[in-house]
Parts: structure tokens; C-alpha cells; sequence
């Protein structure tokens, strides 16, 4: 997979990757060619940091629709030699998505595309997805004999096609293959019977039923894929998928430290506080870790003093432990800790804790805490620029403030994001703080890429004063591929438009 190359925010190339209204404003007004190798570039080099967070293909396909762009540039790309050697679903996913909007759009051209790419590519399975909710039962059913000629005869390949049946996105497929292959009809009932036995002889190792037991466990390694449910009868939540060799990721420690704490929950008695305490004061690294999560959760009157004194251990991995904690913390005492730790005139508002208390204030704070979080937002632009995970709790926290002092550096990092999903953000935090916002960003909006973002706009976006935004609005509301939360906004707002110039 390759790192995406955004192009500067005020050239076609750049609005179009950052999938802003503008980029398909600017794309109609530019020469043709120029604006179809653009969106080419745009759908065959994916430009989104996180695909499962941002949408492009439905802004892409309207794009294609608008120009009557040839589908020549997604062909070559889908068939391109790399893709025999490449497998990575990111390098297809989103021209495949593009086809399958365009497909519902009734462009046959898109349509053959998917089917052709379903029987012979590397990422048939996305290429099928797409198919399952656009074509017809005899167009899936001509495709039945070249999808199972991919899993080979024998126990190994029922087992492959039992595992992929289980996990597919889009079961419809599959259930018409079953009437007609007896191998699909009986990997299909052969699958719930496997996922069943898998959970039932599922092993590891579980703490006994006391706090020391649940500490002791903290530190002995590996979770061996054994959560919190396992001893504690009530559901596990996964955390979320990271690579192992990440350095900022959890490790093994961290993974069961986390699921201590929650045992702690379940285990810890009053007479055990002490215990507790002096093993988020001193214990070894898994243990610390459980017992200052289980005083944050618990809202424990000592745990702000613990978390200050492990965010300056000399372990950095207890640093991060104790810093992503400060997320945790609710409650009075903890907001004014966290106040402490922000301000430059009592705490380092530069330094790591006081960045994680700034964090804390924008995600918890109260409207006195804005000034904190807004000189935390100025502070993180200036420094790393309009990226990064913590960017967006800032964003929304300015928002949620309604700090309008704000808008200036807000308006910076709508305009300037890559991340359409960081965007989408900004632009709720202007909605809350920016008076311009419903004649200036929101008309921009209804042309966005993200649905939540058009949703955004089509509520807050003034219907006066710009003849684009009404026409635009009813477009939305005839499209079918919208959502139905826009169309539903829409909708509101064309029929107040309405009654308004009775």
C-alpha cells in the first residue's frame, strides 16, 4: 500500500483528493481533459489516509457522471500486471466502488467492468460485493462457476469456502449459487457448525478470583486472544486492530492490563484499596497499568495524583499508559487537575501531560475551559500542522465550547485537511461558532464527499442569497444513491423554502 501525495488545497488536484465541494465546482468549470485526469488520479491512487473513515466513491461517481468521463483509466488500472502480483484490496477497493455507484446510475460500461474484474481479479471479493447490490440474479448467477473455480477441490478449499461464506459482506450471491452448486449449498450449512466449535473449544488462561490473582495475571504476557468476558460474564470490546510493531500501540502488556482493569471491577473489595493503590504507585509494569485504568474508571479521588506521578516515570511506555488514561477521567476533581495541568501559569501546557489535559478539557471541559482548548488547538497547528489523532477531539472540542474565538484556525483546518473525515468535523465546530457559516463553507458543503457533512449543510446552509444552493438541494433530494439522513434534510429545508415564498 502506498502513502497518498495531496496535492495544495487550492489546486483541482488537491480539492478532489480532499473530496471538497469545491473540487467538484472547480472540476466543472476546468478544461475536460484536465478535470477527468484528475479524477482519474484521484480513483486509481486512492488519497484517503483511512478508507473506513472517508467516503469518496459516491462524490467520485457523480463526478464521472457530471463530465460523461470514459471509464478508460479505472479498466487499465483494474487490469493492470500489478494486480497479479498485489492482492491488497486498498489498491482496487475504491475504483470498484466508484463502478458500483456508477452501475446503479445505469452505466452498463461500469457494470460489465465488475463483472469481468469479479472472474478473473485479484479483488473479486469487494468487485462481488458491489455486484450483490447492482445486478441482476442472472447476471450473479453466470458468475457462480468462475468464483468457485477459486477455491480448489479437497477438505482445504471447503474449508476456504466455508470461511468466506461465513465473513462475506454481501450474502446474496451466495445464497443463489446454493440452489444451483451443491458445494455452496453444503459449505453454507457446514459454516454456522464451524464458527460454533471454534468458540466452544476456545482456550487460555483466565486470573483467579482475587485482586492479587487479577494483578499477578496483569504481568504474565500475551492475552493469547482471551478478553475480559471470558472471567467476567459480561462482553468484551475489542481494541481496536494496530500494528504490533507500532511503538505508540499497545503491547501485549497493555492488551491485558486493559482486561485487569476490568476484572479489578468485578474482584475488588474495600479492604483491597490499599493493594490497589500500591500497585498503581509501584507495581510492576502490567500491574500499574490495570490498577491506575481501574482508579480512573472508578473515579477514585487518588487516581489524578497517580496518573501525574507515572505520566514522569522514566518508562515511556508507562508514560503513554498514564497520558492515554487522562482521556478516561471524568468528574469534577478530574477536570480541575486537568485545568492545573493545562495552564502554562501552573502546569507545562507544552508538555505531553499538558496536552493530554487540554484533550481531557475539550472532550469534558466546561465553557470556562475554552480559552485552554482553543491556545491547545493554535499550539497543535503550529506544531504539527493540520494532522494527527488528537486534532480532531480539539476540533470538536472547540465546537462543542462554542468557542468563537476559534473560527480563524478552524476555518485553517476545513480548508486545509487531507482527512475528509477531519472536515467533516471542522465544519461542525464552524456550524456552532461561525455566524458566516450558513452563507460562506455550508454552500460548499452540499457538494462534499461525506453524507454527514451534505447532512451538515443541507440544515444549516441559508436558501437566500446564492441561487446554486435551492438547485442544488433538489438534486440531492432526487438523487436514489443518497442517504436517506440527507435526503431527509433536504427535504425539511425545500419544503420550509417553500411555504416561506408562499
Amino acid at each position: 500500500m502506498f502513502e497518498p501525495v495531496i496535492a495544495p488545497s487550492a489546486s483541482l488536484l488537491g480539492l478532489l483528493q480532499r473530496g471538497r465541494g469545491d473540487g467538484q465546482l472547480h472540476a466543472l468549470a476546468a478544461d475536460r481533459t484536465d478535470a477527468i485526469a484528475a479524477l482519474e488520479e484521484c480513483v486509481t491512487r486512492d488519497p484517503r489516509a483511512d478508507w473506513q473513515v472517508e467516503n469518496r466513491s459516491l462524490y467520485y461517481a457523480r463526478l464521472y457522471m457530471e463530465l460523461e468521463a470514459p471509464l478508460d483509466g479505472i479498466e487499465d488500472h483494474l487490469h493492470d500486471p500489478e494486480d497479479l502480483l498485489d492482492d491488497d484490496e486498498y489498491r482496487t477497493g475504491l475504483a470498484l466502488s466508484v463502478l458500483g455507484h456508477l452501475a446503479a446510475y445505469g452505466r452498463r460500461d461500469a457494470l460489465l467492468m465488475l463483472r469481468e474484474y469479479a472472474a478473473t481479479g485479484a479483488n473479486w471479493a469487494w468487485a462481488l460485493d458491489e455486484l450483490a447490490l447492482r445486478d441482476d440474479d442472472r447476471g450473479l448467477l453466470l458468475l457462480g462457476t468462475a468464483v468457485l473455480d477459486r477455491f480448489p477441490p479437497g477438505p482445504e478449499g471447503d474449508a476456504e469456502l466455508r470461511e468466506f461464506i461465513r465473513g462475506a459482506y454481501e450474502p446474496r450471491p451466495w445464497r443463489l449459487w446454493a440452489a444451483y452448486h451443491p458445494r455452496v449449498a453444503a459449505a453454507s450449512e457446514q459454516s454456522p457448525f464451524d464458527l460454533w466449535q471454534r468458540q466452544l473449544n476456545r482456550g487460555g488462561a483466565t486470573p483467579g478470583w482475587s485482586t492479587a490473582d487479577v494483578l499477578a495475571w496483569a504481568d504474565q504476557g500475551d492475552l493469547g486472544g482471551v478478553g475480559a468476558a471470558a472471567f467476567t460474564g459480561r462482553p468484551d470490546r475489542p481494541e481496536p486492530a494496530r500494528d504490533p510493531g507500532d511503538p505508540a500501540g499497545p503491547d501485549a502488556v497493555d492488551r491485558r492490563a486493559a482486561a485487569a482493569a476490568r476484572c479489578l471491577a468485578a474482584v475488588v473489595r474495600p479492604e483491597d484499596r490499599p493493594a490497589v493503590l500500591e500497585a498503581a504507585r509501584d507495581g510492576l509494569p502490567g500491574a500499574r497499568r490495570a490498577a491506575l485504568r481501574y482508579l480512573v474508571d472508578q473515579q477514585d479521588p487518588a487516581a489524578a495524583g497517580l496518573i501525574e506521578a507515572a505520566a514522569a516515570d522514566v518508562d515511556d511506555r508507562t508514560v503513554r499508559a498514564a497520558l492515554e488514561l487522562i482521556g478516561r477521567m471524568r468528574g469534577p476533581e478530574a477536570l480541575a487537575h486537568a485545568r492545573r495541568w493545562a495552564d502554562p501559569a501552573t502546569g507545562g501546557a507544552d508538555s505531553a501531560l499538558g496536552e493530554a489535559a487540554v484533550q481531557l478539557l475539550a472532550d469534558a471541559g466546561e465553557r470556562g475551559d475554552a480559552a485552554l482548548v482553543v491556545a491547545g488547538l493554535r499550539r497543535w497547528i503550529s506544531v504539527r500542522g493540520v494532522g494527527g489523532p488528537g486534532l480532531g477531539s480539539l476540533v470538536d472540542g472547540a465546537g462543542r465550547l462554542a468557542a468563537t474565538e476559534a473560527v480563524p484556525v478552524l476555518r485553517h483546518v476545513y480548508g486545509e485537511a487531507a482527512s475528509s473525515e477531519l472536515r467533516g468535523r471542522a465544519a461542525r465546530a464552524l456550524a456552532a461558532t461561525d455566524v458566516a457559516f450558513p452563507e460562506g463553507p455550508a454552500v460548499e458543503c452540499l457538494w462534499d464527499c461525506e453524507e454527514s457533512t451534505r447532512e451538515l449543510a443541507a440544515r444549516h446552509v441559508a436558501t437566500t442569497g446564492d441561487a446554486r444552493v435551492l438547485e442544488r438541494l433538489r438534486r440531492l433530494a432526487a438523487d436514489p444513491a443518497e442517504e436517506a439522513e440527507v435526503h431527509a434534510a433536504v427535504r425539511g429545508r425545500l419544503t420550509a423554502a417553500r411555504e416561506r415564498s408562499r
